[in-house]
């Protein structure tokens, strides 16, 4: 309720009325300041300290000296393991033993990296990891892509059925299923024929992840669904539009998942040990550590330098792929 004030002009002339809002009554945001502009700063969210915060030379002193520290702890345990062991693979066997953190007392021992890459057939172990890493990526990848294609495109009745089933193995220890895994391998049901010491007995089982399945479909859920309408109003079918409409539109998840299942099966130990018995056929993390025992410590430490190539240079080259979006701005006009 307001309250109207008449006042008049010395000249008697006209009377003009204004409202006036009661003590109570807020003042509406546009009577406050209605010439100035609110700063794009405003609308940001606060953090812990506050613009005028910042201002002060002290403050801004401490959180440059902390954020530092900081930064460098982290490089420091990040990337220490991986420059020490870049320095051993190149050090004497002598000098990692009495001095390990000096730098290269008595030169540096090149012939480490050729000894571990030809006498200890590195090169062998390191090509059957490659074959391994690339079967279960593939393995990986087609079911990802085909099962979140199906739970989130395609969307059939019993979708939600098959969401819950592959949302509830997720609860199941991996270690529980090692017994019956190896049973399955041991005699399948449709083959007739073991699957040990195969190839297939670790492609296989790789390609049964219902943490990527519900990762590809939560992005495929994101995927403007006016693309895929219009695609069937042109007669695409359900191959077509998954192959030509859906994989070019989710690189980014792609990617992702490839990153995944490279690293979790380069650095995967006790499945390969269990199925791959011939040593000829075993990876390099099942190889190594069974020649630790007859091998030089140098050598060991080039094989293990050569064995962390992979995984370093993947992430170098998909780290893009965690941080940009799908750029999908314009595939849709409004």
């Amino acid at each position: 309720m307001t309250t109207s004030t008449t006042s008049t002009t010395p000249a008697g002339g006209a009377t003009s009325a204004l409202a006036v809002p009661p003590a109570g009554d807020p003042v509406p945001a546009r009577t406050r300041a209605p010439g100035r502009r609110r700063h794009p700063r405003d609308e940001e969210d606060r953090g812990a300290l506050s613009p005028a915060d910042w201002r002060r030379p002290a403050v801004r002193r401490s959180m440059r000296l902390s954020h530092g520290v900081l930064l460098a702890l982290l490089v420091l345990c990040g990337l220490g393991p991986l420059v020490l062991l870049a320095k051993f693979a190149v050090t004497p066997t002598q000098d990692i033993l009495r001095t390990p953190l000096a730098v290269f007392p008595h030169g540096i021992a090149w012939e480490n990296l050729g000894a571990a890459w030809n006498d200890v057939q590195v090169s062998r172990y390191f090509l059957n990891t490659v074959v391994i890493a690339a079967g279960s990526w593939a393995s990986q990848i087609l079911v990802a892509t085909t099962g979140g294609y199906l739970l989130s495109v395609l969307r059939p009745r019993y979708a939600r059925l098959v969401q819950g089933a592959v949302l509830a193995t997720l609860f199941v220890p991996a270690v529980v299923l090692l017994v019956p895994l190896y049973l399955v391998i041991l005699d399948p049901p449709v083959l007739g024929r073991s699957l040990m010491n195969s190839y297939w007995a670790v492609w296989l089982p790789a390609g049964a992840s219902a943490f990527n399945v519900l990762l590809v479909q939560r992005f495929f859920d994101s995927l403007p669904r006016e693309v895929f309408e219009a695609a069937r109003v042109d007669g695409a079918g359900p191959f077509r539009l998954f192959w030509s409409i859906v994989l070019p539109m989710s690189r980014p998840i792609l990617g992702v998942v490839s990153v995944f299942a490279v690293i979790a099966s380069w650095k995967d130990f006790l499945w390969p040990l269990l199925v791959l018995r011939d040593p000829d056929i075993q990876p390099l993390s099942v190889r190594l550590p069974s020649l630790q025992a007859t091998t030089d410590l140098g050598v060991l430490m080039a094989a293990l330098a050569i064995s962390t190539l992979i995984p370093v240079l993947l992430f170098l080259v998909f780290q893009r792929l965690f941080l940009r979006g799908a750029g999908l701005g314009g595939a849709v006009k409004g």
